[in-house]
């Protein structure tokens, strides 16, 4: 009995004071050396998520083609893609060479309706401060490393595309793979817990980018038809440009008015507030009606929550942080409501 409560006390005892400070401290090093880690590598996850998402659209498709025809997935997956991808030549090759006409249009008319605007600006006051303000040295200079900060790649543009067009690929092919894999290496104990939690993500992220497809087709119908009601000269690839901006929540819209106002001064003043208008309007009706309706399950994010972590991630990581935020706090929200909301 005394034997067995000395080996206690001496076990109590076992470290000293000195050696409890350096195990702390191993502890906030091994913490800080994962952070550093996480940071020089964070971009390398997001492109692995951008890739998993065009593995979640063909698998989606796929599934759904599945269900409707009960035909083999192997069968079903090959028509997905095979499909998706003639699609898109299709549609390039019937509108493409309007599009590059209109391209090019804008390339050539672009300064020009650049200065345009700054003589309509000029003609009074508060627009002489505007244009002030913007030619200054000190705004170009901020809005030239803004544009290199959302340009930031990890490989190149085009080294990026290929790496997430083949994670895509590869995640298409064989998701068990990868899914199984990584549930490995989760302890023996949490293995189910880890693989409800891929489940619920894959479920959340499915939703949210069907619904994210049809507010792009949405947004590109009702622009489109906007320009065109107004005449706005190369409306189709303005409504393009307005239709693939929307997948980038908050900022895209914003980006996408900038030469749809443009072109609109070439017509006038008046032309450009109704096109601004149009553009406004649009994206009130997507934010307010269509998303909400097209993701009424899905986990519901607070739109505040999204610019916050497009504001935090953008700087580290460019474009693809802007992207690819809000499937970022897809997968935190359902993490933390998984692992710990529901313990509680």
């Amino acid at each position: 009995m005394e034997q067995n409560e000395t080996l206690q006390a001496k076990s109590e005892h076992k470290y000293t004071f000195p050696q409890k400070v350096w195990i702390t401290g191993g502890i906030f090093g091994l913490i800080a050396v994962l952070l550093l880690f996480l940071k020089a590598t964070f971009n390398v996850l997001l492109l692995i998520l951008a890739g998993s998402l065009i593995a979640l659209f063909f698998r989606g498709l796929s599934d759904l083609i599945e269900r409707k025809t009960k035909w083999k997935q192997g069968i079903c997956l090959s028509i997905s893609t095979l499909g998706s991808v003639l699609l898109i030549v299709l549609l390039f090759w019937l509108i493409g060479a309007k599009v590059q006409s209109q391209i090019a249009e804008l390339s050539d008319t672009l300064p020009s309706t650049v200065q345009n605007a700054k003589e309509q600006l000029n003609q009074n006051p508060l627009g002489q401060k505007i244009v002030q303000k913007i030619s200054s040295p000190k705004a170009q200079k901020k809005a030239q490393g803004v544009i290199q900060t959302f340009f930031k790649t990890t490989f190149g543009v085009f080294g990026d595309v290929y790496v997430v067009i083949f994670i895509g690929i590869f995640f298409t092919v064989a998701p068990q793979l990868y899914k199984n894999g990584f549930v490995k290496l989760i302890p023996k104990k949490g293995q189910p817990k880890a693989e409800n939690v891929l489940n619920k993500i894959g479920d959340n992220l499915k939703k949210w980018l069907k619904g994210k497809i049809f507010a792009m087709f949405v947004v590109f119908i009702l622009t489109a038809i906007g320009l065109v009601i107004l005449g706005v000269p190369m409306w189709l690839v303005l409504a393009l440009i307005a239709g693939i901006l929307n997948f980038i929540p908050n900022f895209g819209p914003l980006i996408a008015m900038i030469p749809a106002v443009l072109v609109g001064l070439m017509q006038g003043p008046s032309t450009a507030a109704l096109v601004a208008g149009l553009y406004i309007a649009v994206q009130v009706a997507e934010s307010n009606f269509i998303t909400p309706m097209v993701q009424k399950r899905l986990i519901n994010i607070p739109p505040a929550l999204i610019i916050i972590a497009q504001l935090l991630i953008s700087p580290l990581t460019g474009g693809w942080g802007l992207v690819l935020a809000t499937p970022l706090m897809v997968i935190i929200m359902v993490v933390v409501q998984e692992l710990y909301l529901k313990r509680q």
